[in-house]
């Protein structure tokens, strides 16, 4: 028995013509647009990663300047 895989299961949800065909083992005709959708999504993917971390720094140095702020009024609050 064979066993099917969720993304085998995308697959053919999102177009079973596809999926047939590469059950069958026809080659696709759309390599150059493939590989384009490949590469625009792996960029894609490091701009997410590069915005989610300036997202943290950000995050960060908010935090130091509220404790910093903090650290000033309560030194002018005492003398």
């Amino acid at each position: 028995m064979r066993t099917i895989r969720a993304s085998e299961i995308g697959s053919y949800l999102f177009c079973a013509r596809a999926w047939w065909y590469r059950q069958i083992g026809k080659p696709s005709q759309n390599k150059q647009l493939m590989k384009e959708g490949t590469t625009y999504h792996a960029e894609h993917g490091n701009k997410v990663a590069r915005a989610g971390f300036s997202r943290r720094i950000a995050a960060l140095l908010f935090l130091f300047a509220m404790l910093f702020l903090a650290v000033g009024i309560t030194t002018l609050v005492l003398d």
